[in-house]
């Protein structure tokens, strides 16, 4: 697991496009198969049929310390992000904990495009249901980049999931006023004002939420604050976690270690126990 981490963090003080970097993608695999040899059958290859849309594929973690049935997380990333660099990362944030994980694979999945994220994601819901070790009230979705959005759009449409780590649905708007400054000609919006101007979701996440700010986020810090504070009017549970950034000779890197800690420590307390953890962190 160690090993894990450490590809990970060479992988982010790696420059774009060094060559010494293209390699680390595969070497994270070659651990990971060297993980499953060792764990022997703790990581399952699942792949589930989905008629004529095609075949969705992903792989489940089952929690190390768990009694009947244990909380699952549905974990989601998206192009930019691969399977092997998200497993080298939350598998060694996840092995002390009493989750399972679930990691969908859209790179091996065949369902047709027009086939809508969430409707992809409800037929995962369906299997973890079906699984005996599976807690079926406590099932989590925790997504990365485009992933978030997809994440944020199943908590909306489906009563089964008990907390999310997404984007609390600010992705749309965020689109909608980038495509509006498009077609007007109007330039880019600077970042750092307030964005008094946003436009709020119209749909509220049902279930706890949990906004993560950072290089693996589509979000900004105050956008993600804005509707915090919309949340809390009407007392609904939603935190914001923001990371802190590692001087490097290369430039600033955010410490994905802290934050993947931060988020297992924070489904825990909405799956697990009740901890209190503060509304706003920053690590």
């Amino acid at each position: 697991m160690c090993s894990l981490t450490a590809l990970e963090v060479v992988r982010s003080l790696s420059c774009p496009g060094d060559v010494e970097s293209a390699g680390l993608a595969d070497e994270v695999c070659i651990s990971l198969r060297g993980f499953e040899a060792e764990a022997g059958l703790a990581i399952e290859r699942v792949k589930i049929d989905c008629f004529d849309q095609g075949a969705l594929a992903g792989f489940f973690l089952p929690a190390l310390h768990r009694g009947a049935s244990a909380p699952t997380v549905i974990c989601l990333s998206d192009e930019d992000i691969t399977l092997g660099s998200m497993m080298s990362r939350l598998l060694p944030a996840s092995l002390c904990g009493t989750m399972s994980l679930l990691l969908v694979d859209a790179g091996n999945s065949t369902v047709h495009r027009s086939f809508k994220p969430e409707h992809r994601l409800q037929y995962w819901l369906d299997y973890l249901e079906a699984r005996p070790d599976v807690d079926a009230r406590r099932i989590a979705i925790y997504g990365e980049g485009e992933g978030a959005c997809h994440a944020s759009r199943l908590a909306l449409s489906d009563r089964r999931i008990a907390a999310a780590v997404c984007d609390g649905g600010l992705l749309t708007p965020v689109m909608r006023r980038a495509s509006l400054r498009w077609m007007t000609g109007v330039g880019q919006a600077d970042p750092d004002e307030a964005l008094t101007g946003s436009l709020p979701p119209s749909r509220r996440l049902p279930c706890p939420l949990l906004m993560v700010v950072g290089s693996r986020s589509m979000i900004w810090e105050q956008d993600a604050l804005d509707l915090q504070a919309g949340y809390r009017q009407t007392g609904a549970d939603c935190s914001v976690v923001v990371p802190n950034n590692v001087r490097h000779p290369l430039g600033e890197v955010e410490n994905f270690i802290a934050v993947d800690d931060f988020v297992f420590e924070w489904l825990d307390s909405k799956l697990g126990s009740a901890r209190q953890l503060d509304p706003v962190t920053y690590l």
